[in-house]
């Protein structure tokens, strides 16, 4: 088995995750604490990267690992995003075209509010 192969690989993916899209910020919400901001408006059906992370041995809240995308989006009841599920976890995609400047949402299924 080549080691520094398998090293060079794992350090590109590590290399390659970006915990926000560059044109998402955290910033404070009217809604709640602080919340994702789009820099640029953003079309329906844009999968924005994975905000939770299964993990089998249950140690976490609801058996996954939240990521900065998925820590920072607040709950709305009319929601401009949605999580869908993978066999890894859960993914962030708009509903709907997201202006400049308007703050991300999701209905939470897992949290009260």
């Amino acid at each position: 088995m080549d080691h520094t192969l398998i090293l060079k690989k794992l350090g590109h993916i590590l290399m390659s995750y970006k915990p926000l899209p560059t044109y998402l910020k955290i910033k404070s919400s009217k809604i709640n604490g602080q919340g994702l901001f789009t820099e640029k408006d953003i079309k329906k059906s844009k999968v924005l990267g994975i905000t939770h992370v299964k993990n089998k041995s249950k140690a976490f809240e609801n058996g996954v690992i939240r990521t900065p995308l998925g820590g920072f989006i607040n709950h709305s009841d009319k929601p401009n995003c949605k999580l869908y599920e993978t066999d890894m976890g859960f993914y962030l995609s708009t509903t709907k075209d997201i202006k400049t400047g308007d703050e991300l949402t999701v209905t939470y299924e897992w949290y009260s509010v």
